[in-house]
């Protein structure tokens, strides 16, 4: 299997935005976590965020791609999972879950059609990317929606919460 690193690049195929709100793709201006408030879907997402303390990361300059779980994917995992990720104790898996969403650099849907590679996380942990097939599969989850720009990267709505090997 191949491996992705930052001077490499990601690709899903070219998917609708289904349930996000697209207005808040289409703005520029707005960085990763603007975009993901404004977008309506990713409040849990947002919530996660705030709680870890990578707010200010994911509004730096980047750039990154955020595999972003929507609030019906997080929904899905066992119930008290999100509130026990969003208490103090949990914090730390909750970073090590949410760092595992997010790969270095600016990868776009376009760049890798049709291959099948790993690529290295913010956690500093590998992840597969599988985009041989009709749908594009990374970790356990399918991206449902692709190439929603921002000013300091890009996301990629996932319908699923990747947890990472160690959790």
């Amino acid at each position: 299997m191949k491996k992705l690193f930052v001077t490499a690049a990601f690709a899903v195929a070219t998917l609708s935005f289904g349930a996000v709100n697209t207005a808040a793709a289409t703005d520029m201006k707005a960085d990763i976590v603007d975009t993901a408030v404004e977008a309506g879907a990713f409040n849990t997402l947002v919530a996660a965020v705030q709680a870890a303390g990578l707010v200010d990361v994911l509004k730096s300059d980047g750039p990154f791609t955020v595999f972003a779980p929507t609030d019906d994917a997080f929904a899905a995992l066992p119930e008290g999972t999100v509130e026990s990720l969003l208490a103090e104790e949990g914090l730390g898996t909750l970073t090590s879950i949410l760092t595992y969403h997010v790969v270095p650099g600016k990868v776009m849907s376009t760049d890798l059609i049709g291959q099948a590679l790993e690529a290295e996380t913010a956690s500093g942990m590998m992840i597969s990317i599988d985009a041989t097939g009709e749908a594009v599969i990374v970790g356990d989850a399918t991206v449902v929606a692709a190439d929603i720009e921002t000013s300091n990267g890009v996301i990629h709505v996932i319908d699923a919460v990747i947890l990472p090997p160690s959790n």
